[in-house]
């Protein structure tokens, strides 16, 4: 069933969608009159609905139903992100999103080839866009904050008032031995392409992180967060 964020109050009867979402719903999906279609608030509650009127200036829904979004996790994860070239950390966006990220930060560090520009806010906006596509698709009750790029001295200062796992190439604890209290809240640190420099891992462990394992093998920097995420959610019973 489609669905659309909008920040609705919990008692709403009646809502109007209008813009670009309004154009997609009637236009491009083609949607009438009685057809029904899911908002979500954005802070976790869903409404179901009932198309009561639609044209490409505005659509009409009448409330039939309310609860309580299922899709989230019991664990709100912060995924500190070494910024990698090209498109990738799109990708880790996306997938990010879907395995059930609250927050995304990119950061620069030592070994970053990609570095912020001045292009940063429309960036930003895009990648933005992305997770809330991804938060839609895979029926997310929030829309999951994409930040602008931070240095690595701004993500040290964060990270020494937060839980913290980092993932480190030349190994660290297995994750199941870290998370054996289901956290509620929890920061997860991978780096870039040539992965993090060994005077970051003293900053990050001195900063209070734990550094953790993936496994024997070497993952890309794309692989890394998901595969981070995906045991994360497992541990935590998010997989259930």
């Amino acid at each position: 069933m489609p669905r659309f964020f909008l920040n609705v109050p919990d008692d709403e009867q009646v809502i109007t969608i209008v813009g670009a979402d309004a154009r997609h719903i009637a236009g491009s999906l083609r949607m009438r009159p009685g057809d029904p279609l899911t908002v979500c608030n954005g802070h976790g509650t869903d409404f179901a609905c009932v198309i009561t009127a639609a044209d490409n200036e505005r659509v009409v829904l009448e409330v039939t139903d309310r609860h309580q979004n299922k899709s989230e996790p019991t664990v709100e994860i912060t995924l500190y992100q070494g910024l990698p070239k090209g498109d990738k950390l799109e990708w880790i966006i996306q997938k990010a999103v879907e395995l059930g990220v609250t927050r995304i930060v990119p950061v620069v560090t030592a070994r970053s080839i990609a570095k912020s520009s001045s292009r940063e806010d429309q960036k930003t906006a895009r990648r933005q866009k992305i997770a809330d596509e991804a938060a839609g698709q895979s029926g997310r009750g929030i829309l999951p904050a994409v930040e602008p790029p931070i240095s690595f001295g701004e993500a040290i200062a964060r990270i020494q008032k937060e839980r913290t796992v980092v993932f480190y190439e030349c190994g660290g604890a297995p994750l199941s031995t870290l998370l054996t209290d289901k956290p509620e809240k929890l920061s997860l640190f991978i780096g870039p392409e040539g992965g993090i420099a060994p005077e970051e891992i003293e900053k990050l462990t001195a900063a209070g992180a734990k550094t953790a394992t993936l496994g024997p093998r070497i993952l890309r920097c794309e692989t890394a967060p998901l595969a981070a995420l995906a045991a994360v959610m497992t541990l935590t019973g998010n997989m259930d």
